[in-house]
């Protein structure tokens, strides 16, 4: 099992920045690609970024690219975003996820911290 704890979110106004940790513990032995997905208020979750195990290959959401940048520290065990420029449709839940290389899903889940963004 690998369990997965995001830092706390926070409020911020719009323009600012904010930046989210995701530490990794338990069966941490695999390669994982990690990522971050967001749920707004009232919408489904939706992929942000991710990045693979070896950190040289990346990929954003068209939304936040540009703006957000995910990187890890395998040493650490941990996967941050930090985000820039936010506007207040970036207002969500943000939860860190987990997937094995060869398979299509993420397996694993962070509880989720709330990022608002005022206007």
């Amino acid at each position: 099992q690998v369990l997965l704890v995001e830092s706390e979110g926070g409020l911020v106004q719009a323009g600012g920045s904010l930046s989210l940790s995701c530490t990794m513990s338990g069966r941490t032995a695999g390669t994982y690609t990690m990522g971050w997905f967001r749920q707004p208020p009232g919408k489904e979750r939706e992929f942000v970024a991710a990045v693979t195990w070896s950190g040289d290959s990346t990929d954003y959401a068209d939304s936040v690219k540009g703006r957000f940048t995910i990187s890890r520290d395998n040493a650490k065990k941990t996967v941050y975003l930090e985000m820039n420029e936010l506007k207040p449709e970036d207002t969500a839940v943000y939860y860190c996820a987990a997937r094995i290389p060869i398979l299509k899903n993420y397996s694993y889940w962070g509880q989720g911290t709330q990022v608002t963004v005022s206007s």
